[in-house]
């Protein structure tokens, strides 16, 4: 299956049983050496005996649903907030359930609720003792004595999630009707896990042309809350990154059992903010997450072990139940897998999939998916929909990683049916699949150029979220524009967390460090910049020589007197109100649109950052402010010692953007006399020069024709290149 040609291989169909004469015709077309089910979807006799590998997809907490439906105190369960109520007596009634989608919930009124639930006073911050409060079962509510009028009052209660998420997403983006409704169980149960080995030895014996068993992640779902009113409001909280939906009592006693300390309601619930990924963790979370963790690989490896007596491999799908998987972390290896597959929209993603280690195949499942909507309810493979279009905007995003990191395989997944009607989507599906195995060649035995320094990006999780900040692109979000920029760029990026800097330093070979995020948040640091030793061994970083690019609110601690613990380096920081009797220092205003730099050379106006800070303020003379909005800094450049400090206020993924961005890094290197090396003049087109094999990538990110110089080696010697909208040139040097 990872045979490298241009006509055939490395590429995964998904089939459909009653659509045999289709399947197999494309499978031919697209030089498909696989062929996969679809969740919804089956493969007929005809495509299995017909010569391909087969990938059967296979969710195993959805596996047992007759089992399921008899035992529903094994379903899997979480802890919701209830919505607030204010009190107009000292009597208030809450009902647990207003607001959630019923169809998705249920309380769970088994485990004892004086054990498990609490209460709080959001007013005061203070729980409610558990004998002012009672609980009605046939009602689904709490009632609270002695309550405080005008305070307002919240309950955290154990549900049992009744219909699985994905199933629920697919059912109503489908249109499945009366399907079933199919919900997930807790494989920390000992009787669940009988019954799902069980389960999984017969599905094995059964599926003799299996190939391939893609489990559909394995045991827990990323958070996902839906609200009552789906139009107005669907998600209440929705987390790719967070451990929400893992909770059982079990695993809380178990927890306690070996950590020695116990957790509450409260640990999750968060005043209503959960454990979303984008706030920097506690301590105690990442105690659970570790125990969640160990447990889904110590359970996942039976499973895992099984489909191999059974001659077969193990793939494992990444982006509905991968909680516990865990592919960057340095334990994903024990688990065994044969193979990853991600689902990808953009670069970061493909950089994601491809940074795993302790698998053989590394594979990505692309976009559209053959589904008659999109994840927005957008259409796709339906009336108004332009398929093709589609597919050529998502790789030239997705194409960007893979020019710099390897993958073994690309497939589709959904209906197969859909695309009958889109013959110029057939079509070009066929030559962006060339154009891939093209990419894959060049990848076995080479390396693409990179920068002559490496890259580190600091953050509370490091790298475990190498290449994330919380499932898909969220637009909006700084890092997460941030990193999409970085995964196209020759750099040599790695992600370090707090703890990282504190127990070793900054990396060897890394010359700038990143910090991106605003105040509170994982990604720029929340609570870790309280440790003196991090703001230590940055400054002596930079004194040394070292670079440091910040944005938004890098190191932001709220204090007395600044924001950004690191505001001596930047030679800046942010007022947001309180330094109205403080004296600001007047700097130079740049000439518009900016001030003529290394860093803004390709900027052709005021830079597009989104939603970026303001009140940035100076501290002296050494700070040169390039670009300006109202008096505010936009950027900003520092020395410090032997350093240098890059400051930007905000960020949003562009292709000038990522230009600014990649001078920014050289000239924190001081690394600026090798900037030119395989270097593209047109911000829309980016290059990839893999020495080893004589060849250089150059491609259009744009979707109209594209003129561009490529710089080579020697720094001099220049190529001019015309390119098609979303197109490739493949140069020998």
């Amino acid at each position: 299956m990872n045979d490298i040609s241009l006509s055939s291989g490395s590429f995964t169909l998904p089939g459909e049983a009653g659509h045999e004469e289709l399947t197999l015709r494309l499978a031919k077309k697209w030089g498909a050496d696989t062929i996969r089910d679809s969740d919804g979807t089956q493969l007929s006799p005809e495509i299995t005996k017909a010569g391909y590998d087969i990938y059967s997809t296979l969710c195993l907490v959805r596996s047992v649903q007759p089992w399921a439906r008899t035992h529903q105190d094994k379903l899997q369960q979480n802890f919701l907030m209830s919505s607030p109520v204010v009190a107009e007596s000292a009597v208030v009634t809450i009902e647990l359930l207003r607001g959630y989608f019923r169809e998705q919930f249920a309380v769970n009124s088994e485990a004892n609720p004086k054990t498990w639930w609490q209460v709080f006073d959001r007013t005061t911050g203070t729980e409610v003792p558990k004998r002012q409060w009672s609980f009605n079962a046939r009602r689904g509510t709490v009632s609270i004595k002695g309550a405080t009028p005008g305070h307002k009052y919240t309950v955290n209660f154990l549900s049992l999630r009744i219909w699985e998420e994905i199933s629920m997403y697919n059912h109503l983006t489908n249109n499945w009707g009366d399907r079933e409704h199919l919900g997930a169980v807790d494989p920390m149960q000992p009787e669940t896990q009988k019954v799902l080995l069980d389960f999984l030895d017969g599905w094995l014996r059964g599926h003799p042309d299996t190939t391939v068993v893609r489990f559909t992640s394995m045991f827990y779902n990323f958070s996902w809350f839906w609200g009552a009113d789906h139009a107005k409001l669907r998600d209440i909280y929705s987390d790719w990154g967070d451990y929400e939906m893992t909770v059982s009592p079990r695993a809380l006693n178990l927890f306690a059992k070996k950590y020695g300390y116990r957790l509450t309601s409260e640990d999750f619930v968060n005043g209503g903010l959960y454990n979303s990924t984008h706030n920097a963790p506690s301590r105690r979370y990442r105690d659970y997450m570790d125990f969640i963790h160990d447990f889904v690989i110590q359970f996942g490896r039976k499973c895992i072990d099984l489909v191999h007596k059974y001659d077969k491999l193990a793939y494992v799908f990444y982006d509905d139940h991968w909680i516990g998987v865990e592919p960057n972390s340095a334990r994903f290896h024990e688990f065994g897998f044969d193979g990853l597959i991600k689902c990808v929209f953009n670069a970061f993603e493909v950089r994601l999939c491809a940074n795993a280690r302790g698998v053989r195949t590394h594979e990505l499942r692309l976009h559209p998916y053959l589904f008659p909507t999109g994840l927005k309810g957008e259409p796709t493979f339906k009336e108004g929909g332009n398929p093709t279009l589609d597919a050529k905007n998502f790789w030239i995003d997705a194409r960007r990683g893979l020019i710099r990191a390897p993958i073994d395989r690309i497939g589709l997944g959904g209906y197969l049916s859909l695309v009958e009607p889109f013959p110029d989507f057939q079509d070009y599906i066929e030559q962006l699949i060339r154009e891939f195995r093209l990419l894959k060649s060049f990848h076995q035995g080479d390396k693409p150029y990179t920068a002559p320094f490496k890259v580190a990006v600091l953050t509370a999780w490091g790298s475990l979220r190498s290449w994330i900040c919380s499932g898909h692109f969220t637009h909006g979000l700084e890092l997460n524009e941030l990193i999409e920029s970085l995964a196209g760029l020759p750099v040599d990026v790695q992600f370090i967390s707090f703890d990282d800097l504190v127990k070793a330093g900054v990396p060897k070979g890394v010359k700038v460090v990143v910090n991106c995020g605003r105040e509170g948040s994982a990604w720029s640091g929340g609570h870790y910049w309280s440790d003196p030793k991090v703001q230590e061994v940055l400054t002596r970083f930079v004194q040394k020589g070292g670079g440091l690019l910040g944005v938004a609110e890098p190191s932001a601690l709220s204090r007395p007197g600044q924001l950004f613990t690191l505001s001596h380096v930047f030679g800046l920081d942010r007022d947001r109100g309180e330094r109205v009797a403080n004296g600001k220092y007047k700097y130079s205003v740049p000439p518009a649109p900016v001030a003529p730099h290394f860093i803004t050379a390709d900027l052709p106006d005021i830079p597009d950052f989104g939603k970026d800070v303001d009140g940035i303020y100076v501290l002296g003379p050494e700070t040169e402010v390039l670009a300006d909005r109202e008096g505010s800094p936009r950027i900003a450049v520092n020395g410090f010692g032997k350093g240098r400090s890059v400051y930007l206020s905000g960020f949003k993924f562009t292709p000038e953007n990522t230009r600014l961005l990649h001078r920014a890094l050289f000239w924190a290197a001081a690394q600026e006399a090798r900037w030119p090396v395989w270097n593209t003049s047109n911000v829309r087109t980016e290059c990839a020069c893999f020495a080893g094999k004589g060849k250089l990538v150059v491609i259009n990110n744009a979707g109209e024709p594209q003129d561009t110089v490529i710089t080579l080696g020697d720094g001099k010697t220049t190529k001019a290149v015309r390119l098609e909208a979303h197109g490739i040139a493949i140069l020998d040097v």
